[in-house]
């Protein structure tokens, strides 16, 4: 199975001024990056909905972050669910509510 990472948008790839788009978080999106150029498949995880999801794609890719999948399961899952689970099913999941990555001015 490939590595599977479900990424948060606020406060993980940009700094969170929701409604806003925050400034981009550099190490996060690199690090992402070179997940994604080592083969690992990447899910944007957001609550981000309708105008909102579509400029934070807008700002990813204006860094050159792409996602295989947007707040959905990957094809393998969905095929053997036979269904998309509401649930994202990944090997890891970065968000800033949960993991301090490097960014929050907290020690690690």
């Amino acid at each position: 199975m490939k590595k599977v990472i479900a990424i948060d948008f606020d406060g993980t790839l940009f700094e969170n001024k929701w409604p806003e788009i925050g400034m981009p978080i550099a190490p996060n999106i690199n690090r992402a990056k070179n997940e994604k150029a080592n083969g690992a498949v990447l899910i944007l995880w957001t609550c981000r909905e309708g105008e909102k999801l579509a400029e934070a794609l807008t700002a990813c890719k204006a860094v050159g972050l792409e996602f295989d999948y947007v707040n959905e399961n990957t094809d393998e899952l969905k095929a053997e669910f036979g269904t998309d689970p509401r649930k994202i099913a990944a090997t890891e999941y970065w968000d800033d509510k949960n993991v301090c990555m490097g960014h929050c001015g907290k020690e690690c």
